[in-house]
């Protein structure tokens, strides 16, 4: 069985990377294993309830994100819906919120400063706090959608993750999402381990 795949009309690109007004469903994907997952612009307002719940849930430290009260909270999610070089995206499987996304372009975050970045090179960050009914394989099914969303423009080459050295989890599902780990990378507040996902081999993977 396919994949149907669609993308809404107030989708914007910018550059490198999608985004839409606050709430939009961007990107939409009805997988015959996940059921129906859509992808839409993070709402500061709206969304605060789930994002300070996943955040400051025992076991997401390395978000960095528990220490903020709410309002501030929101307000920097407020900061990043106004950016052009950064998107926050929350993830619904069959409507039910599973995971934040968030996309930025290299060159423009502290990445940029510690490792050389690539034209078409788009970084991203990617909390998973929710499943919804069990299904074989879901983090490599799940991690080939978010990451076909990323690939829609033809001009994104690469993908770019650095998660935490210390975050083992989180290094077990960049390797399962088919990144290749690289070096060390020193950020504000952690080290990170780099890993890239070419287009080439993403779509070999599919």
């Amino acid at each position: 069985m396919s994949t149907a795949v669609s993308t809404a009309a107030s989708t914007a690109v910018t550059g490198r990377l999608i985004t839409g007004p606050a709430g939009s469903v961007v990107h939409t994907v009805d997988d015959p294993a996940l059921g129906r997952i859509e992808i839409a612009v993070l709402d500061p307002v709206a969304d605060l309830d789930i994002v300070h719940a996943w955040v400051t849930a025992p076991g997401t430290a390395f978000w960095g994100l528990a220490d903020l009260p709410r309002d501030e909270l929101r307000d920097l999610y407020a900061y990043v819906d106004g950016l052009s070089t950064h998107h926050a995206f929350l993830v619904r499987r069959d409507g039910e919120p599973v995971a934040l996304l968030q996309t930025y372009e290299p060159e423009n975050d502290p990445l940029g400063d510690a490792h050389p970045t690539e034209d078409g090179d788009v970084g991203i960050h990617f909390l998973l706090a929710g499943r919804g009914a069990p299904v074989a394989g879901f983090t490599t099914r799940l991690g080939a959608v978010l990451a076909g969303f990323v690939f829609t423009p033809p001009s994104v080459r690469r993908i770019l993750i650095e998660p935490d050295v210390r975050n083992e989890r989180a290094l077990a599902r960049t390797r399962l999402f088919g990144f290749e780990l690289g070096p060390e990378v020193q950020l504000p507040g952690k080290v990170g381990r780099l890993g890239v996902l070419t287009r080439e081999r993403w779509a070999s993977a599919r």
